[in-house]
């Protein structure tokens, strides 16, 4: 997991400007991860014991997708990351992001 990092997700989200060739990310890429693929953002609670270690984790995760929840609900889904990454809400966002990363990590 990357810690949130603004200029990365506006030089590769928004600029293209990957890092070597064949290198993937993306704001829906990480949508899809954090909702379907894990499952995590869905019920940070019920990842305990699978992707999460604790209820501090699960906290924090919950901060993040709540975060995400109300951005993703203000924008359409065919909104570019740009858009996203604009919005007066996603500050919140990686705030929040940023505070899991250091609870995931610790």
């Amino acid at each position: 997991m990357r810690c949130p990092d603004p200029d990365h997700q506006r030089r590769v989200w928004i600029e293209r400007q990957y890092p070597h060739p064949g290198y993937v990310d993306d704001l829906t890429l990480n949508i899809h991860i954090h909702y379907d693929d894990t499952a995590v953002l869905d019920d940070p609670s019920a990842a305990i014991g699978t992707t999460l270690r604790d209820a501090s984790e699960a906290q924090a995760m919950q901060r993040l997708a709540d975060r995400l929840d109300e951005i993703l609900d203000a924008l359409k889904p065919e909104t570019d990351d740009a858009s996203y990454l604009g919005h007066p809400l996603w500050p919140g966002v990686v705030k929040a992001a940023a505070q899991a990363h250091a609870a995931l990590i610790r």
